[in-house]
């Protein structure tokens, strides 16, 4: 690839954006919001959406796949999981649960929401989408252990009260999340990369010229820039969005879940673009490995955290989430194991996330 291939400049849009969303943050933070500043927010979220959606797939356009979706989902993750440890040190008591609750959406909205969203839109198109099914077997077989030994085992064990983990088993679940994922990722990036490249291609690289370094890093910058104005303009309305849940009669807790939709709405549009494009493999990489991340991730710095954090941390799952969860995998596993997709697996992905955002808001 020569770097000195003469490619488009950015948008001008795409530069504009980011640093808009960005004042628009800066503005707003820790103000109640009227009416004006409410508009205000919306507008700088859904373009800082937007924006981070163009730079990742300039910056997955030069370092071709699968290191442009990985970039894009540990971006997100890192900022999320930046975002529940600072909730849960101010949060007190009421944030006893943040992470457990966080997690488990993350992975309803990816394994659900983002595949099932992809597989639609990918099989209106194109009737028939084909993708690697060791790659994404693989994948939701670290996610089944993943989220077995950090959100199901805490509400079968016996050393403490409650669904919670000794300080000796969280550890233990902390550095277990990160040698599944670390392997996972050496396997995704060195060993086995051509397993989770798109079906029928053959290299990194099927599109037209890459864009240059500086193009890439400029791109890179203002993708970091935008996931921090969304998952900041995305707290900055979670106030005004408990208003609303609360006069909706729904519990407080679905706001975390519509907190988790706008953090992850980037991998949304990336995956569902993707899969307009036939490249469904991609927007499986961009779902299964935000979930992986977000359990990975999350989980040890979880951990870490707990030793400053005073009060219980809750980790293990309801009876009404273990029923989603193991409907989720077998209907996964269902999906992944012929490496073929049709209207009919996207829609029983959607019903399912339906299922849980409806029983979010009346539990």
């Amino acid at each position: 690839m020569n770097d000195t291939t003469t490619t488009p400049a950015l948008p001008r849009w795409s530069l504009a954006v980011p640093p808009a969303a960005a004042v628009v943050l800066a503005v707003t933070w820790g103000r109640s919001l009227g009416a004006v500043l409410l508009v205000l927010v919306c507008l700088g979220l859904g373009g800082a959406v937007t924006a981070a959606v163009h730079h990742a797939e300039v910056v997955a356009h030069r370092v071709g796949e699968p290191f442009g979706t990985l970039i894009l989902a540990l971006a997100v993750t890192v900022i999320e999981v930046a975002l529940i440890v600072t909730l849960m040190t101010s949060g007190g008591e009421k944030a006893a649960s943040l992470a457990r609750d966080t997690v488990f959406a993350a992975i309803m909205i990816t394994c659900n929401g983002i595949v099932g969203l992809a597989l639609l839109v990918g099989s209106l198109r194109h009737r028939v989408q084909e993708f690697r099914a060791h790659a994404s077997g693989g994948a939701l077989a670290v996610i089944v252990a993943l989220v077995t030994l950090s959100l199901v085992l805490p509400t079968f064990t016996t050393s403490t009260p409650g669904p919670t983990f000794s300080g000796a088993q969280l550890a233990f679940a902390g550095v277990a999340s990160l040698v599944l994922y670390g392997v996972f990722v050496f396997v995704q990036t060195v060993r086995h990369r051509d397993y989770f490249l798109p079906k029928g291609s053959t290299s990194d690289d099927d599109h037209a010229d890459a864009p240059t370094n500086r193009t890439t890093f400029t791109s890179l910058g203002l993708l970091l820039l935008c996931l921090v104005a969304v998952v900041g303009l995305a707290k900055t309305v979670s106030p005004t969005l408990e208003s609303a849940v609360e006069s909706l009669g729904a519990p407080v807790s679905f706001v975390g879940v519509v907190i988790a939709m706008l953090v992850l709405a980037p991998e949304t549009v990336a995956a569902v673009r993707a899969a307009l494009r036939d490249r469904l493999q991609v927007s499986l990489n961009l779902a299964l490995g935000s979930a992986l991340a977000s359990i990975g991730l999350t989980i040890p710095a979880i951990a870490v955290a707990s030793i400053f954090l005073t009060g219980p941390l809750l980790l293990g799952l309801g009876a009404k989430e273990l029923v989603l969860l193991v409907l989720t995998v077998v209907v996964s596993m269902m999906t992944l194991v012929t490496g073929r997709a049709t209207l009919l697996q996207g829609t029983v992905h959607l019903v399912l996330f339906s299922a849980f955002v409806f029983l979010a808001v009346t539990p």
